[in-house]
């Protein structure tokens, strides 16, 4: 066989966004690539099929998954050949290729090093990366002389995002020994990746030459109306206990090492301590752990001699109070990283170290006091998030009776809760599969549907039965190995045999479409990515993944629209255990934010717009206390019960805007004081400042007031206007005093700023466009900054690829946060209110910072667009003094971590 068979067609009409690629495919061709990004339920699967037939070449499609890779062959066949049966000239082994051959990167990797593994294990749980050693590929040439057999030309790599580096490498082989053409799709490109990363994702895939976002879709009708709801729950008496035990203990661990005399000791023999000049090099190289020591001991009670001030460079600086942070870069210091001068003190390292593990605050020789596995474990894992489940459960049965069709996907199956004995009463505490199951078996007085889809374990409603054999009947399936589940008659255990593994989940899946089952709980692996169900109209994560790919794959299944169903919409519900100890709520509350970071939606905001971040979602900073983390639920139920609102929230949304942008947030630093700054200062008219100076005079009595008025009254030229407005600004600054003078320099200090984000925008452009790194035209690019009502800066980058505007946002972040360790630092000077010098330092991003020519050019362009400033290279003396001089600056920086990235639909 060398052509796909006359007669193939797509049996359904192209979707806009489809046809617009079909149209452009040559030109898109013309470097031997397609790439194309687009969300979950795009239709990227039947374009990419598309797309291989009109190659009409011998095709090999690579899938992250085997639930993927089974469905790519069952979409082909059902939709461009119209049968069930797969025919012979389409192989699932790539050691016996055919001319279309599907497979999983990990089966293409393992064949490639003459790994027997089944590839069956790769849909398991907790199977990580193929353990069987280094890879060699020592079988490349034969599995390559195999597909060079089939004359194989094209190549379709479905979310190449997954690719191991390892994977990618045998890829990468693969790829340039065939020469194919490469089909590269993907719902969720890597943009959170190093530049590195990037570029070899970009080598593989080609360069973008279709984007398309969620927002968009909807507007399309591809995806439906959907916003993501959080269930909050606080930890069970037991779990909550062992956070507090750790807590406390870790409070006295601190006390008492903050005290440690033999630290005391062994820090004050050191040379840098004893001699800071002579170690100035160290110093400089190691500026967090001179810090740590000079803090350790000040919280001791040590003077501080004027010396080290002058190491510093700022003989007024406060030094910080020591906390946690402080203390494990101090212990890391001496436990691990000064070996020669603590060695007479190794007998208490020992000791300490023993201590630290012992307290929970070390693991794998890193020290951690706020944060602790076991203790992410117990909020991650906590079984209150079952009752959160079943709690979710009830109510959208309660809002949809039997048009319900929930899917609640977990990282873990845990099969030792399923038991052979008439009855199950074993205490569930842990979360995964089938104790979700068992919760809402036992606790079902709805009669709901449930049913279970793992890659070793399938369950399904004894009501259900009747149609699964029809089903199965049609892929030719007539024996099924079933029985009842011994403590539970109403329902069905399947077991796997070789005729159902690669049909299962398509049966399970069209039995749920149909509403024989309403409640599907599996394994993110299996039903996460790629899978298809489009009448899915609730999602529980029910999932511990905050990576940026996956949580927005597992989503996405929830989101797409069904035919014959227009009013579709779709709650996604995520579960959090908050940490009452934490102030922030704990690490489960921290992956929810992560999550968030990825997934663009509604805002809860009075004025309904689509973006990014846990911010939409108006969380109250007090969620970690039971009362607020209670009211936020009973609001999201309320929230969630009204599908028509969401519907009528996208549709004025989706008005407010034409496409996606990616751009920097910069917070007002100081929140509560910017609309006061405003009315007092961007409010220009002089009837403005004479109200509300003249409201603080009264202070001062009428008298006084009076003799002002007088003093008004001899007004003849501008003159005596400005020597009048001196005097009241003076008596003003009586007045108001301290507050006015810090609002005013906060006022100027941000002002600057925030003019000059623009021009920094502008030179950070011009710079990325010389290093190569944007390649659209000038022309078609343009910075664009505003301010909101609270004070916040926006900044992005107009026109160019995604991945240019998120280079740039990337690189802008990394200039404005406080210097970390750059290369080159660029040192601003400006004056404040004419005759305060003031300083301000910034990193040169690291994309320019690596070559001094470019770091030069960067400078250059600041100089000329945004002012005066110095570039000083930092890997020297002199150089790292300057360092640690802005590095003690930004401890106390205007502009902190609260910078952040941000895709809000304009």
């Amino acid at each position: 066989m060398t052509e796909y068979p006359k007669d193939i067609k797509f049996k359904y009409s192209w979707r806009k966004y489809q046809q617009r690629v079909l149209d452009e495919l040559q030109d898109h061709l013309s470097d031997q690539h397609l790439h194309v990004i687009a969300p979950p339920g795009s239709g990227k699967t039947v374009l990419g099929l598309e797309v291989a037939i009109r190659l009409n070449r011998p095709t090999l499609i690579l899938a992250p998954t085997i639930a993927i890779r089974n469905q790519w062959i069952q979409r082909f066949c059902e939709l461009f050949l119209q049968t069930n049966l797969t025919p012979n000239w389409i192989s699932r082994d790539i050691r016996n290729p055919e001319f279309m051959t599907v497979v999983t990167y990990q089966g293409l990797h393992a064949a490639c090093n003459n790994w027997s593994i089944e590839e069956e294990e790769i849909e398991e749980e907790e199977t990580e990366e193929n353990g069987n050693g280094k890879s060699t590929n020592s079988e490349l040439d034969t599995i390559v002389r195999g597909l060079k057999s089939q004359n194989i030309k094209t190549i379709v790599v479905d979310e190449a995002h997954h690719l191991k580096s390892e994977w990618w490498r045998t890829l990468i082989k693969v790829k340039e020994k065939l020469a194919p053409v490469i089909v590269g799709l993907t719902a969720t490109p890597p943009y959170d990746v190093t530049v590195t990363e990037w570029q070899r994702y970009v080598n593989l895939n080609g360069p973008v030459d279709t984007e398309i976002s969620v927002p968009e879709l909807v507007i399309e009708g591809d995806l439906c109306p959907h916003q993501d709801y959080v269930h909050f729950t606080l930890p069970t008496e037991k779990e909550n206990q062992k956070i507090i035990e750790f807590r406390q203990n870790i409070e006295k661990l601190f006390q008492e090492i903050k005290k440690d005399k033999t630290i005391i000791k062994a820090i004050e023999q050191h040379p840098i301590w004893q001699n800071p000049t002579e170690q100035l090099d160290w110093i400089y190289n190691n500026l967090s752990y001179y810090s740590a020591c000079l803090i350790f001991l000040n919280a001791n009670e040590k003077e501080i001699p004027e010396i080290h001030l002058e190491v510093i460079g700022d003989k007024k600086f406060k030094i910080p109070k020591l906390d946690y942070k402080w203390i494990e870069t101090l212990l890391d210091f001496y436990l691990y990283k000064e070996k020669e001068y603590f060695k007479v003190f190794e007998e208490h390292q020992k000791t300490l170290e023993n201590r630290l593990r012992r307290y929970g605050a070390i693991e794998r020789r890193q020290i951690n006091f706020s944060h602790n596995n076991r203790i992410t474990g117990f909020l991650t894992s906590s079984i209150s998030k079952l009752n959160g489940i079943k709690n979710i459960v009830d109510f959208e049965y309660k809002q949809l009776r039997k048009d319900l069709r929930l899917v609640i996907l977990s990282d873990f199956i845990r099969k030792e809760f399923f038991i052979n004995a008439p009855e199950n009463n074993l205490e569930l505490n842990k979360i995964g599969i089938i104790p979700i199951f068992e919760k809402l078996r036992r606790e079902n007085k709805d009669n709901i549907r449930i049913a279970v889809l793992t890659g070793s374990i399938i369950i399904i409603p004894l009501r259900a039965y009747a149609t699964f054999e029809t089903k199965a009947a049609k892929y030719g399936i007539t024996q099924i190995n079933s029985s009842p589940v011994p403590f539970d008659s109403n329902y069905i255990l399947i077991s796997q045999t070789k005729q159902l593994k690669h049909n299962i989940v398509h049966i399970v899946t069209q039995i749920f479409q149909l509403g024989e089952i309403e409640v599907l709980i599996g394994t993110k692996s299996l039903l996460g990515e790629g899978w298809d169900a489009p009448a899915i109209n609730s999602l529980i994560l029910a999932s511990f993944v905050g990576s940026f790919v996956l949580s927005n794959q597992m989503r996405g299944r929830a989101i797409r629209t069904q035919n014959g169903n227009d009013n579709k919409t779709g709650n996604i519900w995520h579960l959090v255990c908050i940490d009452p100890t934490s102030p922030a709520g704990g690490d489960d509350f921290d992956l929810l934010k992560r999550r968030f970071r990825s997934f663009v939606g509604i805002s809860f905001k009075e004025e309904p717009g689509i973006e990014n971040g846990i911010g939409r979602l108006n969380l109250s900073v007090n969620i970690y206390q039971k009362e607020e983390a209670e009211k936020k639920n009973v609001e999201m139920f309320s929230y969630a019960g009204d599908r028509e609102s969401l519907k009528q929230k996208w549709k004025k949304a989706l008005e407010t805007g034409v496409t996606l942008v990616e751009e920097i947030r910069i917070p007002f630093p100081e929140e509560e004081d910017y609309k006061a700054v405003k009315s007092m200062y961007l409010n220009k008219t002089i009837g403005n400042l004479l109200a509300t100076l003249g409201s603080g005079l009264v202070a001062f009595g009428l008298e006084n007031l009076q003799g002002l008025g007088k003093v008004a009254r001899n007004i003849k030229s501008m003159q005596d206007l400005y020597v009048f407005l001196a005097v009241f600004g003076a008596v003003g600054m009586a007045i108001f005093g301290r507050l006015t003078f810090k609002t005013l320099r906060l006022y100027f200090k941000y002002r600057d700023i925030s003019k000059d984000i623009q021009q920094i925008g502008d030179a950070l452009l011009n710079s990325l466009i010389k290093v190569g790194v944007i390649k659209t035209d000038y022309s078609k690019l343009k910075v664009v900054t505003s301010v909101d009502n609270w004070g916040a800066i926006f900044c992005h980058l107009e026109g160019g690829t995604t991945f240019e505007k998120s280079t740039f946002i990337s690189a802008l972040q990394e200039v404005i946060v406080p210097i970390d360790n750059p290369r080159y630092v660029i040192i601003r000077k400006n004056k404040f209110i004419l005759f305060i010098k003031q300083k301000d330092y910034h990193s040169v991003p690291e994309i320019l910072g690596r070559n001094k020519n470019l770091a030069e050019y960067f400078k250059n362009q600041w100089e000329r667009l945004v002012g005066s400033c110095d570039l000083i290279f930092t890997r020297t003396i002199d150089g790292r003094k300057i360092l640690l001089k802005s590095r003690v600056k930004s401890l106390a920086a205007q502009f902190d971590t609260e910078v952040e990235h941000v895709n809000k639909w304009k």
